[in-house]
């Protein structure tokens, strides 16, 4: 891998910023058990598939006096999945927390992700790399891949490099797919006696990789302020022009967290929440009759433009659309092979005749384009590629057909024109917010003492977020905690299961409670860019739905 020499005004200040560590993780630690754990579901079943790693107690670490040293131990890491803001100084805590166990210690890293381990593709990371990458944002130190570690012989071709290096743990830095790699790889790895440990850090911009002990996934408090700062910046240029609706669509996979908080962040007029949509069990036109009633409410005010925000994944939580992307997903997985002999023009009919005669319906009724994206486009699970989706552009159209009507009708007498955006790569790789560097160095700081302490098949947490860096706790959870059993390509399969909006949480009550507001009037707020330097309250605010998730109530 290389870097570049080139460096702006920013990126030589910021070099110089030192994450801040939690009291616990500053001087000599020992590690205290609490009480056993269970995974959050299917506990028979996840249990007989990791007997070596199951059941284990949370650790937390707290300070004593003297020195924790090591004998010389060599480490590597992974960087696996999509990017997330602040890999680099996971990277850099873990470096940094080796080093100081024992100034011998070696960190390698493996090239683009899982399939570095698997194809013996390697680098040492010295201090002169992790310098050049310290408070950086991206994954280019190392690359990152979507190679899925989950057959033996993988297994068994990462543990010839690890033993040829003398690797004794792996730290791989994921979302959960990422991380139920890590779970399946430490209970392999001890079910023979390897005599590696393997070491989880929650990542994803995402923001549903959480539970009760990992309260955020690191890169989301950076994705949502760059979002939040673009999405100002298009409201500013709503309210200026007063003529156009925009629909911003905003990534997050299946989750709705990430529009969520932009939300609370921004006061747009509308926001679409997944999870509300099922719960509701809400059709495609009950959401495009919602916003079209908005736009007409607005409209009689003297208003045509608004702001609408809608999560990358909303349009399977539509239940009749879940349905029918499931019976697709089953169906394809069954019959991959004749699929594939399909020709392109015929794919839309072979997958007609395959359906049931009510996902059959719903399939014919949805524009072509979406009908064609929902055939043709497959993830490498085998699944439908919902993100590929235009839900804005959709969604807009629809609006537009409705209120054309209405006009007809007389019910609506305003002009609607729309404009369409999609923010998602924008924020994978933006240089990490204070939060995020301070937060992943504190990760990666404390996955060296999960190793130091013996542990494996444990995720790096790092709890009380909402308070000041002095007040973090450190620890780790056993990563079978977070799981349970799910049909992947046709087949159960365990995996970390996926945090969606709670709607009994606060964060959500309390846009609940404003929404209606926001709806009606233009009660814009522009956050700005994130600030590294100046006053605290700018520069080391977490995000709202971390700040609310701490209140006791809305």
């Amino acid at each position: 891998m290389e870097f570049s020499s080139e460096k702006s005004a920013l990126q030589i200040a910021r070099a110089a910023y030192q994450p801040k560590l939690p009291k616990a993780l500053r001087g000599a630690l020992k590690a205290v058990e609490g009480e056993p754990t269970q995974s959050v579901a299917d506990q028979e079943e996840i249990q007989k598939l990791f007997p070596n790693t199951y059941g284990m107690p949370y650790i937390k670490f707290e300070p004593v006096k003297g020195e924790n040293q090591t004998a010389t131990l060599n480490v590597g890491v992974i960087l696996s999945g999509g990017q997330a803001p602040g890999g680099h100084n996971v990277i850099s805590g873990l470096f940094d927390g080796l080093k100081k166990l024992n100034p011998a210690n070696k960190l390698y890293g493996f090239i683009l992700g899982p399939g570095g381990l698997v194809e013996h593709n390697y680098m040492e990371l010295t201090a002169d790399i992790i310098d050049e990458y310290r408070n950086t944002g991206g994954f280019d130190i190392i690359g990152s891949g979507r190679t899925k570690l989950e057959k033996k012989e993988q297994f068994d071709k990462g543990l010839e490099i690890l033993q040829a290096l003398d690797i004794k743990a792996l730290v791989i830095i994921g979302g959960d797919d990422s991380n139920t790699n890590a779970c399946v790889l430490a209970e392999y790895y001890k079910a023979i006696g390897a005599g590696v440990q393997v070491i989880g850090c929650p990542k994803t911009i995402d923001g549903d990789l959480k539970n009760s002990e990992i309260e955020t996934s690191f890169g989301f408090d950076t994705a949502t302020k760059v979002y939040s700062e673009v999405i100002g910046n298009i409201m500013r240029d709503c309210n200026s022009a007063k003529k156009y609706w925009h629909f911003i669509k905003l990534m997050g996979r299946s989750a709705s967290h990430v529009t969520l908080e932009c939300a609370l962040q921004t006061h747009p007029n509308i926001t679409l929440i997944g999870e509300e949509v099922e719960a509701k069990n809400q059709t495609l036109d009950d959401i495009v009759t919602y916003i079209a009633e908005a736009v007409t409410d607005r409209a009689n005010l003297g208003m045509n433009y608004g702001v609408v925000l809608v999560p990358e994944g909303l349009i399977e939580f539509i239940p009749a659309i879940k349905k029918l992307i499931a019976e697709l997903n089953d169906m394809l997985a069954a019959n991959q092979a004749d699929f594939e002999l399909v020709a392109d023009d015929k794919k839309i009919s072979y997958i007609l005749k395959h359906l049931s005669e009510e996902n059959a319906a719903i399939f014919r009724s949805l524009p072509e384009s979406v009908s064609r994206q929902l055939a043709l486009e497959r993830d490498p699970h085998g699944n439908v590629q919902v993100s590929l989706i235009e839900t804005e552009q959709l969604l807009a159209e629809m609006v537009g057909k409705k209120l054309a009507e209405w006009k007809r009708d007389g019910i609506y007498t305003g002009k609607f024109a729309t404009q369409h955006h999609f923010f998602g790569y924008e924020g994978r790789c933006a240089a990490p917010s204070n939060f995020d560097a301070d937060y992943c160095y504190s990760l990666g700081y404390n996955a060296s003492m999960l190793i130091a302490a013996g542990k494996t098949g444990y995720m790096s947490s790092i709890k009380n977020t909402s308070k000041p860096v002095d007040e973090w706790i450190a620890g780790g959870i056993p990563i079978t905690m977070m799981m349970n059993m799910e049909k992947r390509n046709g087949e159960m399969k365990p995996v970390i299961r996926k945090a969606l909006v709670e709607l009994k949480g606060v964060p959500y009550k309390f846009f609940v409670r404003k929404r209606t507001e926001w709806a009606r009037n233009t009660s814009f707020v522009y956050p700005g860019p994130i600030q590294y330097f100046g006053p605290t309250e700018v520069c080391d605010r977490p995000t709202i739905t971390l700040q609310l998730e701490h209140q006791k109530d809305a």
